[in-house]
């Protein structure tokens, strides 16, 4: 008899302590949504809503929060398993997000799969502070939030046009870094900080960067991601590029450093990087 009563005494505080952790859980994370998309996690962030977060893709990494959260891998090769593991409830995921078997999978699975959009324009970075704001409950931090960002937006396009011409080098693998041309989200972010579209390279998507393609582009400024000059080891590593300094932007050695994610992401902070690009784009065009 004593020891049943010991062994009901055991049940009943383990029971206690795993109700009052599932309850500490809810709590932390009332929602356990797994945001996809560099921009969905910064916009969950401006709203004050990482608490809700358990998980990320790798392209999450701003604020440091949320880089200290699990990831479930990169959003191009999302698996339904890695997906599932960290239990969630809302998943907000960026269309850019792939495989689409795999979300789609996620969306007959009975979970709330909220599919954020991947445009890369101005007016699609309000709506999908709306539609996370939704998501997570937060409608009046999200039209504080979208008010501000679309007085950012006001002055982006009001942005006057300028006369330079830039070349957005970029590297995620080592190598020979790669130029962004047409169709690409870094002209679109260029295009609206006031690059006229005749002044971007002539060419479709990312290409390898060859020292005869620099003589014929002959960029008057070079523009490249913090990630990708650190991996080249620094600006004089740049400049020391075959066909470099046959360019203007070479002999003059004018770069401009950027936070890829912020410029390119098309999140929160977008508006303020254009602004900011736009703004040294002017002072390197100065004489």
């Amino acid at each position: 008899m004593k020891r049943t009563a010991q062994r009901v005494s055991r049940w009943l505080h383990a029971s206690a302590f795993a109700i009052a952790m599932l309850s500490a859980t809810a709590q932390a994370a009332p929602n356990r949504t797994v945001a996809i998309g560099g921009d969905v996690t910064e916009i969950i962030a401006a709203l004050g809503q990482t608490r809700q977060l358990v998980g990320r893709d790798d392209t999450g990494t701003y604020p440091a929060e949320i880089a200290a959260l699990p990831s479930v891998g990169y959003m191009r090769q999302l698996t339904l398993e890695g997906m599932l593991s960290l239990h969630p409830r809302i998943l907000l995921v960026s269309e850019a997000a792939q495989p689409t078997e795999v979300i789609d999978q996620l969306t007959g699975s009975g979970l709330r799969v909220v599919r954020i959009p991947a445009r890369h324009d101005l007016p699609s970075i309000v709506r999908k502070v709306e539609l996370i704001a939704e998501a997570l409950g937060d409608q009046a931090q999200g039209r504080t939030l979208a008010a501000r960002l679309k007085a950012q937006i006001q002055q982006v396009e009001a942005l006057p046009k300028l006369s330079v011409r830039p070349l957005y080098l970029m590297s995620h693998g080592g190598g020979a870094p790669m130029v962004a041309g047409h169709g690409t989200a870094a002209e679109a972010a260029l295009t609206l900080a006031g690059v006229n579209t005749n002044a971007l390279p002539d060419i479709n998507g990312y290409r390898r960067l060859g020292s005869e393609s620099l003589s014929t582009l002959n960029p008057s400024v070079i523009i490249v991601p913090t990630a990708t000059l650190k991996t080249m080891g620094g600006a004089a590593e740049l400049w020391a590029i075959p066909g470099m300094n046959t360019t203007e932007a070479g002999r003059h050695q004018r770069l401009v450093v950027v936070d890829e994610q912020a410029l390119l992401g098309f999140g929160e902070r977008t508006p303020a990087a254009l602004l900011t690009l736009h703004a040294d784009l002017v002072h390197q065009a100065a004489p």
